[in-house]
């Protein structure tokens, strides 16, 4: 081996060993660099990562978004046919979820029932109008056809109260196997289940989490399982429900849940997830809850919030997941004084988190009381998976008279103009944030 190519040819025994220590040195500060970049690559908004099922993780918000007539206008339409007085006519806390035979079911929360009239009314309001003594139950179930009408209301309430004082709201709903790994089809509904309670509680307190079994095709209720009691947590601001939204990936289906801390005393709530093995969501034992490092058990889990800070982060006590590859993007109204008027974003690549928003906002169209010169109130965005496809999502979102009175349960102004108690819906495609 000449001089020219043999190692450190020409050195001196201490040039070598200085030489030596500068390389160790400088390969100690590249694997430092390297480092910091693989921190912050998972870490800052924006960036892709992938997930450890391969599927990427891209940052997604809002690109784009426009009204979605055809749902709102089916529902107006089968809320105001007057040739029936005990069917829907308005309701909130829409969800939905297609039946294998292509139908879709609807599951609203209080719902009106009651002949819708024309204007206009006898204080000559401009608006179509439900009589004020019109009942209202508690939860209602509505299906739609294939090709996308509105066919008929199920027997109301399809969830009886389960005891004075109290009342069930259903949320979530998917079609699993009565059992893991099961051939037999049914459909679970995820349960609210409330009592009423003092201010600021208008919305009644948060009680439990259920999970009702219904028959198919005939969506007969077949019972009706608890979950989740809440009631021995002490302070109501610190009760956990599930079932706000649910979100399949891998071998199980992820249950996300929140407090009722805007209710009371903050502008927004902290949102909590749950997992169930596919099969297993009416069985307690199955269920499993984040609690900051595992997936535990409901007698050693005290959940840990996965977003929220009581502040500008947060979600309302209703907000919808969606998954798109291996993003998670999260839908709810914002916090603080945007809340009653503006749907925002946060993405993860992990229903757990880290959670990177809010997004920008967006205004969806709201009607307008105008007999009574004010404005109505959204609320509750929720993804329907029946109705998306083609790179399209579909959100709906509720509306209700925007004073006190009327969100308090009040019907004179939704009676009065029926426009201000039913589901409208947008459309709208994801994209990078610019």
């Amino acid at each position: 081996m000449s001089q020219a190519t043999r190692p450190y040819a020409g050195q001196s025994d201490a040039d070598r060993q200085q030489g030596g220590r500068s390389s160790r040195g400088l390969w100690l500060a590249l694997l430092l660099v390297l480092a910091c970049v693989a921190v912050l690559l998972t870490v800052l908004p924006g960036d892709e990562s992938d997930r450890k099922d391969g599927a990427a993780c891209t940052a997604r918000t809002v690109g784009s978004w426009r009204a979605e007539p055809r749902p709102t206008d089916a529902f107006a339409a089968y809320g105001d046919d007057g040739a029936r007085d005990d069917d829907w006519s308005g309701g909130d806390g829409t969800h939905s979820v297609r039946l294998p035979d292509g139908r879709v079911l609807w599951l609203f929360s209080d719902t009106f029932l009651g002949r819708v009239h024309e204007p206009p009314n006898l204080q000559g309001q401009p608006h179509k109008w439900r009589d004020g003594t019109a009942p209202m139950v508690r939860n209602s179930g509505v299906v739609m056809s294939r090709s996308g009408g509105v066919e008929r209301t199920l027997p109301t309430p399809l969830f009886a109260d389960p005891a004075p004082g109290q009342w069930r709201w259903p949320v979530a709903a998917k079609v699993e196997p009565r059992t893991p790994g099961g051939d037999e089809k049914v459909v679970r509904v995820l349960l609210w289940t409330r009592a009423a309670g003092p201010k600021p509680w208008i919305f009644g307190v948060p009680a439990a989490t259920e999970v009702a079994t219904l028959t198919l095709p005939d969506l007969a209720l077949e019972g009706i399982t608890q979950i989740q009691d809440q009631r021995g947590v002490a302070d109501p601001e610190e009760r956990v429900l599930y079932g706000t939204t649910t979100v399949d990936d891998g071998d199980h289906t992820y249950v996300f849940g929140g407090n009722d801390a805007q209710t009371a005393s903050r502008p927004s709530s902290h949102a909590y997830v749950a997992r169930v093995p596919h099969g297993g969501l009416g069985d307690p034992a199955a269920w499993r809850y984040w609690n900051g490092s595992r997936w535990a058990p409901d007698g050693r889990a005290k959940p840990r919030r996965i977003l929220g800070d009581g502040d500008q982060r947060g979600v309302g006590s209703a907000f919808t997941v969606v998954r798109e590859g291996g993003t998670y993007v999260l839908f709810t109204m914002a916090a603080g004084a945007q809340g009653l008027t503006t749907v925002t974003s946060y993405w993860a690549c992990s229903p757990t988190g880290p959670w990177h928003g809010p997004a920008k906002g967006f205004a969806p169209p709201l009607p307008r009381d105008r007999a009574a010169n004010g404005d109505a109130a959204a609320y509750n965005p929720q993804a329907h998976a029946a109705l998306s496809g083609d790179g399209r999502l579909v959100l709906s979102y509720d509306v209700n008279a925007l004073d006190a009175t009327a969100t308090a349960g009040g019907q004179a102004r939704v009676n009065r103009n029926v426009e201000l108690y039913r589901p409208r819906f947008v459309s709208l495609r994801l994209a990078r944030p610019q």
